[in-house]
């Protein structure tokens, strides 16, 4: 403390020790010079413990501070893109039905997500996670932002906060969420994320029981069932239902599952538990009528082979099957399955079509054939290659295989949609002088592709082999590949099984 007028100065001694003689860094070959890392200025191996926890404390508070900054300019570039720019109801490719009610804030381009997954080099879906968290912060909880701002809450906190007042929670006061973060704050920094988030429920709920409710009721209008991938030919289901239906569920499970488990069944509760999920959801339908489906297996020849003979190794290299990454014994006893592989070769299964994708060896499509074409092709010599361009807007039934064949899902950046679902669109209009011609058609989904259509100042370009360049209104550009197969000394085959209803011949999206 100083009197009034006075001033104090602060002086911190701190001993720098140059770095010993021969331990200059070695750059690598052709690199003259690089910027100064922290780890040069403030060497690690020179701290003490202490000093290095120290230091991680003011990362965190480091991090708390960009993060806040991030928010604010996350927030100041949707007002930059407003809504006056986007196709409003009544108008040509205008959003509707459930694209209109999933509006973050009608104030900001729909599109506005997209150019800022583009930006951060994301996924659309954690673009709009992290607009939704930045606009809370910014707008709706600001002491919140503030402590975030100052460095004392770090970000996993204030994201948790903002993430249970956030969208969920738009339709309540801002009153109310002022005395919820009056409450929460002064704990938020000695619980945990998930006590926090807890925390956050019980003021919500207590300081507005109404609005409980109704969030209640809209969560169980959203409930759905997923599946993830989780390599290794595992997959997550995942069931959004309400708390107690899903506990029934698990209980039911877990009832059957130690039943077998006391019948002498050796395999572990969880997987038993998997197991008898499964047979409670599928067996009562085993009757149902056959469905349209859709499988895409990527394997080379060597590996399906490899995986038959049983040779030492086998299996290593792995096989996609609908995109996922899986063991080669386990595609090819999917074909077999379907009847895709059999003694007398590759034959399409009951009800359904084969068709076989023809690639070099750096994974770039040459063609799509079926096996009868193929094989025509080999014993005349002659050369497969994409099929020609056409005379008119519509793209030809080859066309369409072949570019979903090779796009396999959206084009755009970041979007996994499947081709299955996605329009065919020229990369330069047809009304521009755009050929109908695969060098210039690509997958884009229906969203993206009103985006590139609409959305002001998106600029897509691709070269014949499909790659894809998008560059946002921004100026930032992202590449888009076509998903690569496996490359080798082998052909490499795509084997597309697609078994149908008899009643329904239309593939998808119908």
């Amino acid at each position: 403390m100083f009197p009034p007028e006075a001033f104090g100065v602060g002086v911190t001694v701190a001993e720098l020790r140059p770095a010993a003689p021969g331990d200059d860094v070695v750059l690598p070959p052709g690199v003259l010079s690089r910027p100064s890392r922290l780890g040069d200025l403030l060497q690690v191996g020179l701290m003490t413990p202490e000093q290095k926890a120290t230091q991680l404390q003011r990362v965190a508070e480091a991090e708390a501070v960009l993060a806040a900054y991030k928010a604010e300019l996350v927030a100041g570039l949707a007002t930059d893109r407003p809504a006056s720019h986007d196709r409003h109801r009544g108008q040509v490719g205008a959003t509707s039905g459930e694209w209109a009610a999933q509006l973050l804030d009608e104030d900001v381009s729909e599109f506005y997500p997209d150019e800022l997954a583009l930006i951060l080099n994301c996924s659309r879906s954690s673009a709009t996670q992290l607009w939704e968290r930045s606009t809370t912060l910014r707008r709706r909880l600001p002491a919140t932002w503030a402590a975030l701002a100052d460095g004392w809450l770090d970000w996993p906190r204030a994201r948790a906060i903002a993430a249970e007042l956030g969208w969920p929670a738009r339709e309540t006061p801002a009153a109310v969420l002022a005395s919820v973060e009056a409450v929460v704050l002064p704990q938020a920094t000695g619980l945990s994320i998930t006590r926090l988030r807890a925390l956050v429920r019980a003021e919500l709920i207590r300081a507005d029981p109404a609005a409980a409710d109704r969030r209640r009721k809209k969560a169980e209008r959203d409930a759905d069932v997923t599946v993830r991938g989780l390599g290794d030919g595992m997959g997550e289901l995942r069931a959004m239902m309400p708390l107690t239906e899903a506990a029934e569920v698990r209980a039911e499970a877990n009832a059957h599952a130690r039943a077998l488990k006391e019948a002498g069944d050796e395999r572990p509760i969880g997987q038993l538990r998997s197991a008898v999920l499964h047979d409670l959801v599928t067996r009562p339908w085993q009757e149902r009528p056959s469905v349209s489906a859709h499988v895409e297996v990527v394997a080379s020849l060597g590996a399906l082979e490899g995986a038959a003979a049983g040779a030492p190794g086998a299996g290593r290299e792995p096989v996609l099957v609908d995109g996922e990454p899986v063991p080669a014994a386990l595609a090819r006893e999917l074909l077999e399955r379907l009847d895709a592989l059999c003694p007398g070769g590759l034959q399409a299964p009951t009800d359904g079509t084969l068709s076989l994708a023809v690639t070099d060896s750096d994974g770039r499509l040459l063609a799509v054939v079926t096996r009868r074409a193929l094989e025509a092709a080999v014993r005349r010599g002659e050369d497969l290659g994409p099929p020609p361009a056409v005379d008119r807007y519509a793209p030809s039934p080859a066309q369409r295989r072949f570019a979903r064949t090779r796009d396999r899902t959206c084009r755009h950046p970041g979007c996994s949609n499947r081709a299955g679902w996605a329009d065919l669109d020229h990369v330069v209009a047809h009304a521009e002088g755009g050929e109908t011609d695969c060098a210039n058609l690509c997958c884009l989904c229906r969203r993206h592709h009103r985006l590139k259509t609409h959305a002001r100042g998106w600029r897509y370009v691709m070269t014949p082999d499909g790659i894809l360049t998008v560059t946002t209104p921004s100026g930032v550009p992202r590449v888009s590949r076509p998903p690569g197969m496996s490359t080798g000394e082998d052909s490499v085959p795509r084997v597309i099984s697609e078994r149908r209803s008899r009643s329904d011949p239309d593939p998808p999206p119908y």
